[in-house]
């Protein structure tokens, strides 16, 4: 079961829509739970959605979703939920130069296990104003755009990876195969 991390994001339901289709069980919760509630459910993986905060500046906004990546359970952040990942291993998120509110080609510079067997370019959808600037040594990138060098990142030695795009709409072209990947991550696919 993965439980998705309600960040009133406005995809947060095509998130469970998609694992549905995958034949996954998930759940989506406030993102202000209880860490002993979360646990209680036993997930096999959390995703954290995106949402409209910023983690510089409406850090209350966010709930528990720090203290969910203390968790030893595989995690996988969303927009939002990406920049909280960087955030909280010491990088920094700051407001973009433009907005992206499109397609963009990303650049796989490491395909790890989020972006298997998908080649080395992806189209995907950006919805956000904040981005990623800068990684602390406990990550890698994964892959960049021409407008954000930290499109995706995984934490070195955990199951946390992060994307700043969003899978979870048809835009993205490979997205379910992205939350195939993840869910191989999370032993439940």
């Amino acid at each position: 079961m993965i439980l998705i991390i309600d960040n009133q994001g406005q995809y947060v339901h095509r998130i469970w829509r998609t694992l549905k289709y995958l034949g996954v069980e998930s759940e989506i919760i406030p993102n202000k739970s209880l860490i002993s509630e979360i646990k209680n459910k036993k997930p096999d993986g959390i995703i954290l959605s995106g949402g409209p905060y910023s983690v510089y500046s409406n850090g209350d906004k966010v709930g528990n979703c720090y203290k969910i990546l203390e968790l030893d359970i595989p995690v996988l952040g969303i927009c939002l939920g990406h920049q909280i990942i960087a955030n909280h291993f010491n990088g920094k998120v700051q407001k973009g130069k433009s907005g992206e509110f499109a397609e963009v080609e990303i650049i796989v510079k490491d395909e790890d296990d989020i972006f298997k067997n998908l080649g080395n370019k992806l189209t995907v959808w950006e919805s956000h104003n904040d981005e990623v600037v800068e990684i602390s040594s406990d990550l890698k990138c994964l892959a960049s755009s021409s407008t954000c060098e930290y499109e995706a990142i995984k934490h070195k030695t955990k199951n946390i990876y992060g994307v700043q795009f969003h899978p979870e709409v048809h835009h993205t072209v490979n997205g379910p195969e992205i939350f195939k990947n993840f869910l191989s991550v999370c032993e439940t696919f």
